[in-house]
This record gives structure tokens, sequence and C-alpha cells, in this order.
């Protein structure tokens, strides 16, 4: 059986005049996985819109396409092209499942939710030759999750080939998630078993790794067991994790002494009002700054996340929120525009009290206000979130922030990975036309590496402790 696997491009990454870094860093390992389940007879092919053009001329008997809220309209067009071709199309992801009418509508079969439970059963019944029409996901388990085919795909086009997930969702229900809904009908978080994860690691080349998931720290007993079997690999590590899951005591340290550099935090925002309404209440009354310098002091980086346009927000909030983050010398910040995905309760909620602005999905990418904000305008919130990205990133801010590390090793690393980053877009454009992206995986593992240099010159002969006091709070 021939079978074609596709990610479409985001809306901005079809531009032909600029490659963002940020669509160049990791393959796209959930199609890697499904394509594990085939048989070693079949031909197939998996193909990433963000890093290669396209072959559109070839006749697959199977497609399947991964579809993003700002893929969509691409990934419509895309399965349109293959049905009239005579391919059997499946559609898939966040977008399928918040929206899975409007996604019928180009496909052969969708799929909603996680697909390791229902892609086996669509291969079964499509070999059968009865495939059927709609796979909604019920049963929740990575047992026995085969390794992707990451043969698949080119890992000299990325810059951090080496990405992996261990666990599936979140524990947590924010409202402006799209989690609520892809996870709808059964368990929301779920892991693999500690040696199926070390054992892919292991099989991993280089020191670095990027673990993609949501909240890796959201199971004490699964990431301390995880990070008790890394000790001793030699990697350099990042991931995403929440202020509450930093704050507890003994897993930080187990992290840190295994490799992790550098830590994707939602902080979201710095109003309580906020985050109540939004439901992320294990956010509310944990002291931001404590959870900083808890991962400074272990050589960490800290890549925060905020969200602008919450209906406690005025025109103050952008200037407040880089004011705060310079202070507490943040090396990388993410901002977004609230955005009302889908499937979401903050979208119901939207629609309900008629503040959608706009349902083209191209401009659902956090950087478009399509909603009625609360205290402000529209283009005062874009305006706003514009004026935040440049002034936490301008050369001032960035001295500055450096400038709260402690010794000239500490400002260097915090200089560069923070000027790497945003200041060098230019450079990052210019690279990855050259096709030379992968000569640069040597210099962030460097810069990430030299975290435990830092903790080292603290600590130069020190354990480090399985607990320790609570912080204040």
């Amino acid at each position: 059986m021939r079978i074609k696997f596709i990610l479409p491009a985001l809306t901005e990454a079809l531009s032909p005049y600029w490659r963002p870094i940020k669509y160049s860093l990791f393959p796209p390992l959930g199609l890697a996985t499904l394509a594990a389940y085939l048989d070693e007879n079949d031909q197939i092919s998996l193909e990433d819109e963000h890093v290669q053009p396209l072959t559109l001329d070839d006749d697959p008997e199977l497609v399947a396409i991964e579809v993003y809220i700002t893929s969509a309209q691409r990934a419509y067009a895309l399965a349109d092209h293959y049905r009239a071709r005579g391919a059997h199309v499946c559609l898939g992801g966040l977008h399928v499942t918040a929206l899975p009418v409007e996604a019928a509508a180009h496909a052969d079969t969708i799929f909603t939710g996680p697909g390791e439970d229902t892609w086996p059963a669509f291969l079964k019944d499509f070999r059968a030759g009865r495939p059927g029409k709609a796979y909604h996901s019920t049963v929740r388990t990575l047992e026995n999750l085969p390794f992707p085919r990451r043969d698949l795909f080119d890992r000299y086009r990325y810059l951090v080939p080496n990405s992996l997930v261990v666990s599936r969702g979140c524990p947590h229900s924010c409202d402006f998630c799209y989690k609520e809904s892809f996870f709808q009908g059964g368990k929301s978080f779920y892991t693999l078993e500690v040696e199926r994860a070390l054992t892919e690691i292991e099989s991993l080349p280089g020191r670095h790794l990027y673990f993609l998931d949501d909240h890796l720290f959201a199971s004490p007993r699964f990431a301390g067991a995880l990070f008790d079997g890394m000790r001793g690999m030699e990697r350099v590590w990042q991931s995403a994790a929440t202020v509450a899951s930093v704050l507890q005591p003994g897993l930080l340290e187990k992290a840190a002494a295994c490799g992790l550099r550098s830590l994707f935090i939602g902080f979201e925002t710095l109003d309580p009002a906020n985050l109540r309404a939004q439901g992320k209440r294990h956010n509310l009354h944990l002291d931001y700054a404590a959870a900083i310098r808890r991962l400074r002091d272990l050589g960490v980086m800290v890549n925060a996340s905020f969200v602008f346009g919450l209906d406690e927000d005025d025109e103050g909030v952008f200037e407040r929120t880089v004011e705060w983050a310079v202070g507490q010398g943040l090396e990388t910040a993410t901002f977004h525009i609230l955005t009302p995905y889908p499937g979401t309760a903050l979208h119901a909620r939207m629609v309900a009290e008629g503040r959608i602005l706009s349902e083209d999905w191209n401009l659902y990418d956090t950087r478009h206000t399509v909603f009625r904000p609360a205290r402000m305008s529209p283009e005062q919130l874009e305006e706003g979130y514009w004026s935040a990205y440049k002034q936490f990133y301008s050369w001032a801010n960035i001295l500055k922030a450096a400038g709260t590390k402690e010794g000239w090793l500490g400002q260097l690393r915090h200089l560069a990975y923070t000027g790497g980053w945003k200041k060098a877009e230019p450079l990052w454009d210019w690279v990855i036309r050259q096709g030379w992206l992968p000569r640069f995986l040597p210099l962030l593992e460097e810069v990430l590496g030299s975290g435990r240099k830092l903790k080292s010159e603290r600590e130069p002969a020190a354990a480090l402790p399985s607990s320790q006091p609570p912080l204040p709070q």
C-alpha cells in the first residue's frame, strides 16, 4: 500500500520571503508515530511543508494530514487535491477535533482526539475494505506505543531533531486551552512506561533533547523515575512545566542533575483575577519570583509565556509585564494575544457574549485580535503585543536582564541565548535557506551545557539534595 503523511505549513511559514526559525525546530513526531503502525512492506512517505516543497503529482492510495487551526485552509486544499486524484484522505489533529463537521467536508475519514487507539483500528478497517467515516478516541493508553519512524524525515532540516513526547496532555483545565476538547471522552493525562521512555532517549544521537510534552512534571512519580534513569546519560535538554511543579521540593533538582537547562513556563498573567477567570487556578498564590530563583540557582534558563487581552488587562499591561520580566532576568519570553480557539470554554463564552470578531482561522495565530477585548480596542491590543516583543528584546533590556545574573559567564550565556533567538532572526532565515541549520546545534548544546558550569561555580562539591524546605509563598 502507498501511504503519504503530510504536515501542511502554518500560515506564516508559506511565505517565500521569510523562513522563521520556529517552523524549522521540530520534525512531525505525531505523523512519524502513526507511520510506525504500518506494515514493513508498505510504501511510506512523510512531507513537512515547513521545511520542504510538497510533491503533489504523486499517486498515494492513502493520505493522512495533520490539521492545526492556522493550517486548516491549506490542509483542506491538499485534501481536496488528493481526493480528486482518487486517494482516501484522512484528517486529524486539534482543529479536526474542535470542528469535525467542517473537516469532514474535505475528508473520507476524520479522527478526533489522540490516535493511538483509533489509527490502528482504522488501518484494520481500511485493509478490509470497510473504512469508517469517523473515529473518536476513548481508550487512552501509551502501552506498546511504537517508536516514531524517524527514518522518514530528514533530521538535518531541523535545529532540534531529537524531540520526543513521553506523556499526553495535562492534568489542568485552563479555559483558553485546546486540551479539554481534544481529550474529551477519556483521560486527559497519561504517560509512557519509564523504561520505554528511557529506551527511546538512549536511541537518539548527540547530546540535546527537547521534550515536547505539555507538562513533563505533571506526574511527580513518573518524572522523578525518568530523571533518575537519565542520570549519567550526559544529556542537555529542554521542556515545559508549571510554576507549581518548579516550586515542588526535590523534583526540579533531579531534573537539573540529569541535564535540564531550559524550561518553558506558562506564567500567562501577573493578575490573579485573570488567572481565576481563565481557570488557571494552579498558578494562584504562587511566588513567580521564587520559581525563577530556583531555576536560576540550578543553572536552568526560563522561557516565560504571557497572554495579553484577558478581561482585566488594560493598555498598561504590556509595559508592566515587560518591566517585570526584564527585572526577573528572564532569558526569553513568548507573548500571545488571547485567542478563543473553537472547542474551548473561552470560545463558547465569547460566542455567548457576542465578542467574536472573525472566524478566519488564518488569523487565529495568537498574533491577531479576533475578539472584542474588555478594556482596550482590538487595535490597541495588537499594537501592545508587538510593542512588548520590541521592548523585551531591545538591546537595552537584554543587557539589563543579563545584568541580573551572577558572574560574567552567566551574563554571557544570557546574551548568547536571548540575542541569538530574536535579534538574529535575519541570520536564521539565511541559515535555513542555505541548509546550514544543523551546524548550529553544537552551539546550542554549548550554550545550554554552560548551565552546569554556572552551578558548579556556586556549589563546587555539594551533592544535590533529594528534598528541601518549602519556599516562601
